[in-house]
């Protein structure tokens, strides 16, 4: 197929205007349009078949990882997603039990007599800005890279790191039983004090309000700092903030998270539902987890190969060794193929310590890692 100019003398703007609609209107394929003989050098115009090329490829290729490979994946961490389910239900049970019923005396409600405020952040719309939204998060760049593996072990380092820190929190909770603030609002809420011969208090308000021995620490921001932490570390690697580039901004992105997380911890203080040193706690705790939760599925932000998770290059460099002859062939050399995969992990895992990975790519792999075409 060719397609020539009228004589010359129609102007440049005229000739391209024709030449997009023929593209828009005929169902010439890409592929067969870079193929077309022409009698111009417009560089521009390969330039732009080469990005539609990559673009269809990463479509086609999303496509496949979300129906094939995406379902082998999750199967592949079924016990994963089990031990998520056992947490949950281990979760609602230390909600349930009672907690540790800690003596109060007389003398320590002095610090114990603060007002009853509602909560400035329900109960409820904790989940919705620690889990909810960093998945949104992280659905926004699956369709940037159609990386599977990103989407699903950023869910899953997220869901591990927010029901981890709920049991330990919860666990401590109940195990602590320190009084809240407004305690004694809860356990008089006429006003009237009453203590037994022990001098323990005995308390007459509502059943739901005395429940005011789950004080520490903060479970507000120990989920917050859990869930928000997370998507602090995920951004920060995916927009490459410790890129030596001086890009002073990116920390802007960085720190949102975590301010708000920090606002829901002053708000549990502000509310007097909690003690400055249970939200201290509770933020520590969260962060702590979140990192170490992060850091079993992706490398470190500040590591080159931070902006992808381990899985994704294990599976590049499986690809990598099929590609320079090292597949097997009819059943045989499996077991060297895997033994080479599992020297070149061991080795990059090794010198991972320095800040540098040694595997070498080829240009165009490096250009598909890039963009998760792989």
């Amino acid at each position: 197929m060719t397609i020539e100019g009228e004589d010359g003398k129609k102007s440049h703007d005229q000739f391209l205007g024709r030449f997009f609609r023929l593209i828009l209107t005929s169902k010439i394929s890409f592929k067969e349009l870079k193929n077309t003989v022409m009698p111009w050098n417009l560089p521009f115009l390969r330039n732009m078949f080469q990005r539609q090329e990559g673009r269809v490829r990463e479509v086609d290729l999303g496509a496949f990882y979300i129906k094939s490979h995406g379902t082998k994946l999750a199967r592949s961490h079924m016990h994963d997603w089990l031990i998520l389910v056992l947490l949950a239900i281990i979760e609602i049970v230390l909600n349930i039990i009672n907690p540790f019923y800690r003596f109060v005396g007389k003398d320590m409600m002095t610090d114990l007599k603060y007002p009853m405020k509602e909560n400035t952040v329900p109960v409820w719309a904790v989940p919705i800005y620690s889990v909810l939204l960093p998945i949104l998060v992280f659905t926004f760049f699956y369709f940037r890279r159609r990386d599977v593996h990103d989407l699903h072990h950023a869910i899953l380092g997220l869901l591990f790191a927010v029901l981890i820190t709920g049991v330990i929190t919860d666990a401590i909770k109940d195990a602590v039983g320190r009084p809240r603030p407004d305690f004694f609002w809860r356990c008089f809420p006429d006003g009237v004090d009453n203590y037994d011969t022990w001098g323990d208090v005995i308390c007459h308000g509502k059943d739901k309000d005395i429940k005011g021995h789950k004080s520490f620490p903060s479970g507000h921001a120990s989920w917050s700092f859990a869930g928000l932490g997370f998507l602090a570390l995920y951004l920060t690697a995916k927009i490459k903030v410790f890129d030596r580039s001086g890009h002073v901004a990116k920390l802007c992105i960085l720190f949102l998270p975590l301010l708000m997380a920090s606002l829901v911890a002053v708000s549990r203080v502000d509310d007097y539902w909690h003690h400055w040193q249970d939200v201290f706690a509770g933020g520590i705790l969260g962060l702590f987890v979140a990192t170490m939760c992060y850091l079993q599925f992706f490398p470190a932000p500040y590591h080159s190969e931070g902006w992808g998770p381990y899985a994704y290059f294990r599976a590049l460099e499986e690809t990598n060794s099929a590609t320079r002859g090292d597949a097997p062939v009819n059943g045989v050399g499996v077991g060297m193929q895997n033994v080479e995969i599992a020297n070149l992990n061991q080795h990059s895992r090794r010198n991972s310590s320095n800040g540098f990975r040694q595997v070498s790519l080829s240009d165009s792999v490096q250009v598909d890692v890039e963009y998760g075409r792989v």
